[in-house]
């Protein structure tokens, strides 16, 4: 039995959660989510308890068993709470600035980079003098908001040497001693 599929999720108070023709919908104050459920998966709800069991114990039902009770529960922290992640922008003369959906950052490259990010996606920049410009990105689908920190963190991924990229905040990043000096 899968240790993250047998546990039930409790659905907090202002939470909509239906299940019809193998999709679960959740619904709550921050919006709305759909996830599409294999049918070697059944789902039950009880009242504001949602259960998952498994049709057989075929290893690739074992894998969705809690694969789908961990989407369903992201789904539902996601419609009530929201998620969010930062990034760091770090190096001389690099920039972060947001204008509505629209993220600026000026990395080193030769023109600046402009990203347009989802609408279900909240982009704010904060600058403070003496420290690395600090990119806050907020959404309610925690696929969505991984997808988009991933991006930005690929236009200047950290080196190894100097630090220099842009990292997620509080990200342990394996440093390289550089050329020692010349031997006599």
């Amino acid at each position: 039995m899968s240790r993250i599929g047998k546990n039930p999720i409790v659905v907090p108070k202002g939470v909509e959660v239906k299940f019809d023709n193998n999709c679960i919908s959740v619904k709550g104050a921050k919006g709305e989510l759909f996830q599409e459920i294999d049918p070697s998966i059944t789902v039950n709800i009880d009242g504001d308890v949602i259960t998952f069991s498994r049709t057989s114990e075929i290893p690739e039902f074992r894998s969705k068993h809690g694969l789908y009770r961990a989407l369903t529960q992201n789904m539902i922290i996601g419609v009530s709470e929201g998620f969010k992640k930062e990034l760091e922008v770090i190096g001389v003369g690099y920039r972060a600035n947001a204008v509505g959906q629209q993220l600026e950052l000026a990395l080193g490259y030769s023109h600046a980079i402009i990203l347009e990010a989802p609408s279900d996606v909240k982009i704010t920049t904060v600058t403070e003098k003496g420290k690395a410009p600090v990119v806050t990105l907020e959404s309610f689908d925690k696929q969505l908001l991984g997808q988009v920190a991933a991006k930005i963190r690929s236009f200047r991924k950290p080196e190894p040497y100097k630090g220099k990229g842009i990292k997620f905040m509080g990200e342990q990043l394996r440093r390289k001693a550089g050329k020692s000096a010349g031997k006599k």
